[in-house]
Protein backbone atom coordinates (compact mmCIF):
# COMPACT_ATOMS: atom_id res chain seq x y z
CA UNK A 1 0.00 0.00 0.00
CA UNK A 2 1.54 3.39 -0.86
CA UNK A 3 0.12 7.23 0.04
CA UNK A 4 -1.69 7.28 -3.34
CA UNK A 5 -4.04 4.14 -2.44
CA UNK A 6 -7.14 5.50 -2.50
CA UNK A 7 -8.25 2.84 0.81
CA UNK A 8 -5.68 4.69 2.59
CA UNK A 9 -6.27 8.26 2.06
CA UNK A 10 -10.08 7.66 2.61
CA UNK A 11 -9.28 6.09 6.43
CA UNK A 12 -6.47 8.18 6.99
CA UNK A 13 -8.63 11.11 6.83
CA UNK A 14 -11.09 9.50 8.89
CA UNK A 15 -8.99 8.74 11.50
CA UNK A 16 -8.01 12.36 11.35
CA UNK A 17 -11.81 13.26 12.19
CA UNK A 18 -11.34 9.85 14.80
CA UNK A 19 -8.62 11.91 16.89
CA UNK A 20 -10.25 15.44 16.79
CA UNK A 21 -13.71 13.61 17.59
CA UNK A 22 -12.04 11.74 20.84
CA UNK A 23 -9.71 14.73 21.93
CA UNK A 24 -11.95 15.44 24.97
CA UNK A 25 -13.32 12.23 25.93
CA UNK A 26 -10.53 11.85 28.56
CA UNK A 27 -11.83 8.85 30.78
CA UNK A 28 -9.70 8.30 33.65
CA UNK A 29 -9.29 12.14 33.95
CA UNK A 30 -12.78 12.55 34.22
CA UNK A 31 -13.65 9.71 36.27
CA UNK A 32 -10.97 9.90 38.81
CA UNK A 33 -11.59 11.98 42.47
CA UNK A 34 -10.18 15.10 43.39
CA UNK A 35 -7.30 14.90 45.67
CA UNK A 36 -9.42 17.19 48.31
CA UNK A 37 -12.15 14.23 48.88
CA UNK A 38 -9.27 11.57 50.43
CA UNK A 39 -8.03 14.59 52.55
CA UNK A 40 -11.72 15.25 53.96
CA UNK A 41 -12.04 11.61 54.73
CA UNK A 42 -8.75 11.03 55.94
CA UNK A 43 -9.90 14.06 58.70
CA UNK A 44 -12.65 12.43 59.50
CA UNK A 45 -11.12 8.68 60.36
CA UNK A 46 -8.54 10.22 62.47
CA UNK A 47 -11.56 12.06 64.40
CA UNK A 48 -13.26 7.99 64.44
CA UNK A 49 -15.63 8.96 62.05
CA UNK A 50 -16.64 6.93 59.10
CA UNK A 51 -18.97 7.74 56.30
CA UNK A 52 -18.95 7.24 52.85
CA UNK A 53 -16.97 10.14 50.75
CA UNK A 54 -18.77 12.69 48.96
CA UNK A 55 -18.36 13.04 45.52
CA UNK A 56 -19.96 14.86 42.80
CA UNK A 57 -19.27 14.85 38.95
CA UNK A 58 -19.59 17.95 36.57
CA UNK A 59 -22.02 16.96 33.92
CA UNK A 60 -21.10 16.20 30.50
CA UNK A 61 -22.28 15.93 27.22
CA UNK A 62 -20.46 14.39 24.32
CA UNK A 63 -23.95 14.15 21.56
CA UNK A 64 -21.28 15.69 19.01
CA UNK A 65 -18.50 13.92 19.39
CA UNK A 66 -20.18 10.78 19.62
CA UNK A 67 -22.38 11.49 16.42
CA UNK A 68 -19.01 12.30 14.70
CA UNK A 69 -17.48 9.16 16.11
CA UNK A 70 -20.66 6.93 14.37
CA UNK A 71 -20.19 8.85 11.00
CA UNK A 72 -16.44 8.09 11.00
CA UNK A 73 -17.07 4.15 12.32
CA UNK A 74 -20.26 4.22 9.52
CA UNK A 75 -17.32 5.47 6.84
CA UNK A 76 -15.03 3.12 8.03
CA UNK A 77 -14.58 0.03 5.23
CA UNK A 78 -14.67 -3.11 7.81
CA UNK A 79 -12.81 -5.35 5.07
CA UNK A 80 -9.87 -2.75 5.34
CA UNK A 81 -7.32 -3.30 8.32
CA UNK A 82 -7.39 0.35 8.63
CA UNK A 83 -11.41 0.60 8.36
CA UNK A 84 -11.84 -2.36 11.18
CA UNK A 85 -9.40 -0.79 13.68
CA UNK A 86 -11.15 2.65 12.95
CA UNK A 87 -15.12 1.29 13.63
CA UNK A 88 -13.37 -0.60 16.45
CA UNK A 89 -11.55 2.28 18.06
CA UNK A 90 -14.48 4.87 17.01
CA UNK A 91 -17.24 2.21 19.13
CA UNK A 92 -14.65 2.25 22.08
CA UNK A 93 -14.30 5.87 22.14
CA UNK A 94 -18.38 6.14 22.26
CA UNK A 95 -18.71 4.03 24.97
CA UNK A 96 -16.31 5.70 27.06
CA UNK A 97 -18.43 8.98 26.44
CA UNK A 98 -21.85 7.47 27.43
CA UNK A 99 -19.82 6.38 30.90
CA UNK A 100 -18.49 9.91 31.44
CA UNK A 101 -22.19 11.10 30.87
CA UNK A 102 -23.35 8.82 33.15
CA UNK A 103 -20.99 9.68 36.48
CA UNK A 104 -22.32 9.20 39.45
CA UNK A 105 -25.19 6.57 38.47
CA UNK A 106 -24.65 2.64 38.20
CA UNK A 107 -25.05 3.04 34.30
CA UNK A 108 -21.35 3.14 34.59
CA UNK A 109 -20.98 -0.55 35.76
CA UNK A 110 -22.37 -1.39 32.52
CA UNK A 111 -20.34 0.61 30.49
CA UNK A 112 -16.75 -0.12 32.28
CA UNK A 113 -17.96 -3.94 32.04
CA UNK A 114 -18.25 -3.01 28.16
CA UNK A 115 -14.68 -1.68 27.99
CA UNK A 116 -13.00 -3.52 30.53
CA UNK A 117 -14.51 -6.52 31.50
CA UNK A 118 -15.15 -7.38 34.86
CA UNK A 119 -13.39 -10.54 37.27
CA UNK A 120 -15.71 -13.48 36.57
CA UNK A 121 -14.24 -13.63 32.72
CA UNK A 122 -11.36 -16.02 32.04
CA UNK A 123 -8.14 -15.44 31.05
CA UNK A 124 -6.89 -16.61 27.57
CA UNK A 125 -6.97 -20.61 28.03
CA UNK A 126 -7.23 -20.87 32.03
CA UNK A 127 -9.08 -19.61 35.21
CA UNK A 128 -11.11 -16.72 35.93
CA UNK A 129 -9.48 -13.20 36.64
CA UNK A 130 -10.81 -13.72 40.21
CA UNK A 131 -9.31 -16.97 40.84
CA UNK A 132 -6.05 -16.22 39.56
CA UNK A 133 -6.18 -13.13 41.85
CA UNK A 134 -6.93 -15.00 44.47
CA UNK A 135 -3.97 -17.49 43.59
CA UNK A 136 -1.33 -14.36 43.93
CA UNK A 137 -2.82 -13.57 47.45
CA UNK A 138 -2.66 -16.76 48.69
CA UNK A 139 1.21 -17.11 47.50
CA UNK A 140 1.91 -13.17 49.03
CA UNK A 141 0.33 -13.78 52.13
CA UNK A 142 2.66 -17.06 52.69
CA UNK A 143 5.85 -15.31 51.92
CA UNK A 144 8.16 -14.09 54.86
CA UNK A 145 8.34 -10.77 54.25
CA UNK A 146 11.73 -10.97 56.47
CA UNK A 147 13.48 -12.45 53.21
CA UNK A 148 13.34 -9.12 51.15
CA UNK A 149 16.68 -7.47 51.58
CA UNK A 150 16.77 -4.55 54.08
CA UNK A 151 17.35 -1.95 50.96
CA UNK A 152 13.77 -2.89 49.64
CA UNK A 153 12.24 -1.87 52.99
CA UNK A 154 13.39 1.76 52.87
CA UNK A 155 11.21 3.90 52.17
CA UNK A 156 11.87 6.67 49.09
CA UNK A 157 10.36 10.43 48.93
CA UNK A 158 8.29 11.03 45.92
CA UNK A 159 11.36 14.38 45.39
CA UNK A 160 14.35 11.30 45.81
CA UNK A 161 12.07 9.27 43.47
CA UNK A 162 11.60 12.20 40.67
CA UNK A 163 15.01 12.72 40.54
CA UNK A 164 16.15 9.12 40.27
CA UNK A 165 13.27 7.83 38.00
CA UNK A 166 14.55 12.03 35.37
CA UNK A 167 18.35 10.67 35.32
CA UNK A 168 16.97 6.85 34.04
CA UNK A 169 15.02 8.72 31.48
CA UNK A 170 17.22 11.35 30.49
CA UNK A 171 20.25 8.14 29.89
CA UNK A 172 17.24 6.17 28.14
CA UNK A 173 16.55 9.15 25.68
CA UNK A 174 19.99 10.97 25.71
CA UNK A 175 18.02 13.78 26.98
CA UNK A 176 15.15 15.40 28.50
CA UNK A 177 12.10 13.66 26.35
CA UNK A 178 9.96 13.08 29.42
CA UNK A 179 9.91 14.66 32.07
CA UNK A 180 9.09 13.49 35.90
CA UNK A 181 6.81 15.55 38.15
CA UNK A 182 5.71 15.97 41.45
CA UNK A 183 1.48 16.15 41.54
CA UNK A 184 -0.03 17.40 44.68
CA UNK A 185 -3.61 16.66 43.66
CA UNK A 186 -3.01 13.10 41.85
CA UNK A 187 -4.82 10.71 43.51
CA UNK A 188 -2.70 7.50 41.88
CA UNK A 189 0.88 6.87 43.29
CA UNK A 190 2.06 7.26 39.04
CA UNK A 191 0.10 8.36 35.89
CA UNK A 192 1.89 8.61 32.54
CA UNK A 193 1.35 10.53 29.57
CA UNK A 194 3.56 10.96 26.63
CA UNK A 195 6.00 13.59 27.42
CA UNK A 196 5.17 13.86 31.35
CA UNK A 197 4.96 11.28 34.20
CA UNK A 198 3.24 12.49 37.64
CA UNK A 199 3.84 11.33 41.12
CA UNK A 200 2.01 11.84 43.88
CA UNK A 201 3.50 14.70 46.27
CA UNK A 202 4.15 13.17 49.68
CA UNK A 203 3.91 9.87 48.79
CA UNK A 204 6.25 6.85 49.46
CA UNK A 205 7.79 4.82 46.98
CA UNK A 206 10.79 1.78 47.19
CA UNK A 207 13.28 0.38 45.18
CA UNK A 208 11.23 -1.66 43.31
CA UNK A 209 8.78 0.85 42.36
CA UNK A 210 11.45 2.76 40.56
CA UNK A 211 12.35 0.01 38.37
CA UNK A 212 8.14 -0.43 37.76
CA UNK A 213 7.92 3.29 36.94
CA UNK A 214 10.66 2.97 34.55
CA UNK A 215 9.24 -0.13 32.65
CA UNK A 216 5.70 0.23 32.95
CA UNK A 217 5.01 3.87 32.62
CA UNK A 218 7.59 5.41 30.82
CA UNK A 219 9.03 2.37 28.33
CA UNK A 220 5.64 1.21 27.24
CA UNK A 221 3.42 3.93 28.25
CA UNK A 222 4.87 7.17 27.93
CA UNK A 223 6.84 5.88 24.66
CA UNK A 224 4.15 4.02 22.99
CA UNK A 225 2.32 7.35 22.97
CA UNK A 226 5.79 8.97 21.74
CA UNK A 227 6.07 6.49 18.83
CA UNK A 228 2.17 7.27 18.19
CA UNK A 229 3.15 10.60 17.49
CA UNK A 230 5.33 9.13 14.43
CA UNK A 231 2.63 7.52 12.58
CA UNK A 232 1.67 10.16 9.37
CA UNK A 233 -1.21 7.82 8.24
CA UNK A 234 -2.66 7.17 12.09
CA UNK A 235 -2.05 9.11 14.40
CA UNK A 236 -4.73 8.07 16.67
CA UNK A 237 -1.80 5.42 17.99
CA UNK A 238 -0.67 8.21 20.29
CA UNK A 239 -4.16 7.81 21.93
CA UNK A 240 -5.12 5.88 24.98
CA UNK A 241 -7.96 4.33 23.51
CA UNK A 242 -10.06 2.29 25.80
CA UNK A 243 -9.75 -0.71 23.81
CA UNK A 244 -6.35 -0.95 24.10
CA UNK A 245 -6.34 -0.62 27.71
CA UNK A 246 -5.96 -4.66 28.58
CA UNK A 247 -3.12 -4.60 25.49
CA UNK A 248 -1.14 -1.82 27.10
CA UNK A 249 -1.61 -2.97 30.78
CA UNK A 250 -0.79 -6.42 29.81
CA UNK A 251 2.57 -5.21 27.97
CA UNK A 252 3.27 -2.74 30.71
CA UNK A 253 2.90 -5.56 33.27
CA UNK A 254 4.83 -7.94 30.75
CA UNK A 255 7.70 -5.39 30.88
CA UNK A 256 8.15 -5.55 34.73
CA UNK A 257 8.13 -9.45 34.57
CA UNK A 258 10.60 -9.91 32.06
CA UNK A 259 13.44 -6.75 33.55
CA UNK A 260 12.92 -8.40 36.50
CA UNK A 261 11.03 -5.57 38.23
CA UNK A 262 7.87 -7.13 39.60
CA UNK A 263 7.95 -8.33 42.95
CA UNK A 264 5.28 -10.50 44.83
CA UNK A 265 3.90 -7.31 46.19
CA UNK A 266 3.09 -5.75 43.45
CA UNK A 267 1.70 -8.86 42.13
CA UNK A 268 -0.22 -8.47 45.75
CA UNK A 269 -1.87 -5.24 44.90
CA UNK A 270 -3.00 -5.97 41.36
CA UNK A 271 -4.39 -8.89 42.79
CA UNK A 272 -6.13 -7.21 45.46
CA UNK A 273 -7.78 -4.61 43.10
CA UNK A 274 -9.32 -6.73 40.95
CA UNK A 275 -11.09 -8.78 43.83
CA UNK A 276 -12.30 -5.63 45.01
CA UNK A 277 -14.10 -4.78 41.88
CA UNK A 278 -15.64 -8.11 42.47
CA UNK A 279 -16.37 -7.56 46.06
CA UNK A 280 -18.36 -4.08 44.94
CA UNK A 281 -20.07 -5.52 42.20
CA UNK A 282 -21.44 -8.21 44.78
CA UNK A 283 -22.62 -5.49 46.93
CA UNK A 284 -19.35 -4.53 49.00
CA UNK A 285 -19.64 -0.82 49.29
CA UNK A 286 -16.78 2.10 49.82
CA UNK A 287 -15.98 1.26 53.95
CA UNK A 288 -16.27 -2.23 53.27
CA UNK A 289 -13.83 -2.50 50.34
CA UNK A 290 -11.80 0.57 51.82
CA UNK A 291 -11.45 -2.30 55.14
CA UNK A 292 -10.51 -5.11 52.86
CA UNK A 293 -7.41 -3.17 52.03
CA UNK A 294 -6.56 -2.53 55.38
CA UNK A 295 -6.75 -5.56 56.63
CA UNK A 296 -5.11 -6.80 53.52
CA UNK A 297 -2.06 -4.59 54.83
CA UNK A 298 -2.23 -1.66 53.19
CA UNK A 299 -1.64 1.83 54.92
CA UNK A 300 -4.94 3.94 55.13
CA UNK A 301 -3.42 6.54 52.69
CA UNK A 302 -3.05 3.74 50.41
CA UNK A 303 -6.10 1.52 50.69
CA UNK A 304 -8.46 4.62 50.50
CA UNK A 305 -6.30 5.40 47.48
CA UNK A 306 -6.67 1.50 45.71
CA UNK A 307 -10.75 2.14 47.13
CA UNK A 308 -11.32 5.46 45.09
CA UNK A 309 -10.08 2.93 41.94
CA UNK A 310 -12.80 0.74 42.45
CA UNK A 311 -15.80 3.34 43.33
CA UNK A 312 -14.50 5.62 40.07
CA UNK A 313 -17.90 7.24 38.66
CA UNK A 314 -20.04 4.76 40.21
CA UNK A 315 -22.43 5.08 43.81
CA UNK A 316 -20.20 4.53 46.87
CA UNK A 317 -22.95 2.26 48.75
CA UNK A 318 -22.20 -1.05 46.79
CA UNK A 319 -23.34 -3.28 44.01
CA UNK A 320 -21.19 -1.20 41.19
CA UNK A 321 -17.73 -0.33 39.92
CA UNK A 322 -15.16 0.74 37.52
CA UNK A 323 -13.63 -2.58 36.15
CA UNK A 324 -10.68 -1.27 34.80
CA UNK A 325 -8.49 -3.45 37.61
CA UNK A 326 -9.71 -6.48 36.02
CA UNK A 327 -7.13 -6.06 32.85
CA UNK A 328 -4.58 -6.07 34.78
CA UNK A 329 -4.11 -10.22 34.94
CA UNK A 330 -6.46 -10.72 31.62
CA UNK A 331 -3.88 -8.29 29.76
CA UNK A 332 -0.44 -10.20 31.19
CA UNK A 333 -1.20 -13.32 30.19
CA UNK A 334 -2.50 -12.57 27.03
CA UNK A 335 0.76 -10.56 26.05
CA UNK A 336 2.65 -13.32 27.36
CA UNK A 337 0.88 -16.10 25.55
CA UNK A 338 0.96 -13.47 21.90
CA UNK A 339 4.92 -13.60 22.99
CA UNK A 340 5.03 -16.87 23.09
CA UNK A 341 3.45 -18.02 20.13
CA UNK A 342 5.56 -14.87 18.29
CA UNK A 343 8.86 -16.97 19.27
CA UNK A 344 7.10 -20.56 17.77
CA UNK A 345 6.23 -19.11 14.76
CA UNK A 346 9.36 -17.24 14.09
CA UNK A 347 7.57 -13.31 14.21
CA UNK A 348 9.12 -11.50 16.93
CA UNK A 349 9.32 -8.71 14.77
CA UNK A 350 5.48 -8.59 15.68
CA UNK A 351 6.66 -7.90 19.41
CA UNK A 352 8.51 -5.01 18.32
CA UNK A 353 5.58 -3.28 15.71
CA UNK A 354 3.25 -3.68 19.16
CA UNK A 355 5.45 -0.69 20.03
CA UNK A 356 5.05 1.94 17.45
CA UNK A 357 1.60 3.01 19.20
CA UNK A 358 -0.99 2.04 21.54
CA UNK A 359 -2.67 -0.85 19.80
CA UNK A 360 -3.88 -4.48 20.61
CA UNK A 361 -2.92 -7.57 20.05
CA UNK A 362 -5.34 -8.17 17.18
CA UNK A 363 -4.19 -4.75 15.84
CA UNK A 364 -0.61 -5.63 14.88
CA UNK A 365 -1.02 -8.87 13.65
CA UNK A 366 -3.41 -6.98 11.25
CA UNK A 367 -1.28 -4.23 10.80
CA UNK A 368 1.56 -5.98 9.81
CA UNK A 369 1.28 -6.08 5.73
CA UNK A 370 1.06 -2.56 6.07
CA UNK A 371 4.53 -2.34 8.37
CA UNK A 372 5.77 -4.18 5.91
CA UNK A 373 4.96 -1.95 3.24
CA UNK A 374 6.11 1.34 4.73
CA UNK A 375 2.55 2.51 5.55
CA UNK A 376 3.22 2.45 8.76
CA UNK A 377 6.54 3.46 10.71
CA UNK A 378 8.40 1.38 12.93
CA UNK A 379 8.66 2.38 16.85
CA UNK A 380 11.50 5.33 16.65
CA UNK A 381 12.13 4.20 20.74
CA UNK A 382 12.50 0.39 21.61
CA UNK A 383 12.74 -0.75 25.28
CA UNK A 384 16.57 -2.42 25.36
CA UNK A 385 14.65 -6.53 26.57
CA UNK A 386 12.72 -6.12 22.70
CA UNK A 387 15.22 -4.35 21.06
CA UNK A 388 17.74 -6.93 21.74
CA UNK A 389 15.37 -9.89 21.99
CA UNK A 390 17.68 -13.09 22.50
CA UNK A 391 17.21 -12.87 26.57
CA UNK A 392 13.50 -12.48 25.65
CA UNK A 393 14.01 -15.61 23.56
CA UNK A 394 15.56 -17.65 26.04
CA UNK A 395 13.24 -16.69 28.52
CA UNK A 396 10.32 -17.35 26.34
CA UNK A 397 12.24 -20.59 25.04
CA UNK A 398 12.48 -22.12 28.56
CA UNK A 399 8.51 -21.28 29.42
CA UNK A 400 7.63 -23.37 27.03
CA UNK A 401 9.23 -26.20 28.20
CA UNK A 402 8.44 -25.45 31.59
CA UNK A 403 5.62 -25.91 30.98
CA UNK A 404 5.24 -29.13 29.89
CA UNK A 405 6.97 -30.13 33.87
CA UNK A 406 4.25 -31.36 36.01
CA UNK A 407 5.17 -30.54 39.63
CA UNK A 408 2.63 -33.36 40.79
CA UNK A 409 4.43 -35.67 40.09
CA UNK A 410 7.98 -34.70 40.82
CA UNK A 411 9.58 -36.17 43.79
CA UNK A 412 12.04 -35.19 46.58
CA UNK A 413 15.26 -36.86 45.83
Amino acid sequence: MTAADPDLAHHAALDRRLVRAARGIKLLTLASWPASVQQIFMDKLARGVRELPRVEYPPQDFAAARRELAAVARAADVVHPLGRYLRESARSWDIAAQLLESLGSAAVTTHSIALFGQPGERLPGGPTAREAARHFIDIANELDRELLAPSEQVPVSATSMQLQLQSDLDGFFGGRVVEVALDPALVAKAAAGATRIRLRQGAAFSDYDRRQLFHHEALVHSLTALNGREQVQLPSLSLASPRVTETQEGLATFAEQITGSIDIERMKRISLRIEAVAMALQGADFLQVFDYFIDAGQNPAESFSSAQRIFRGVPLTGGAAFTKDTVYLRGLVGVHTFFRRALHQDRLRLGRWLFAGKMTLEDVEAFAPLFEAGTLAPPRWLPPWIARASGLAGMLAFSLFANRIRLDVLTDK
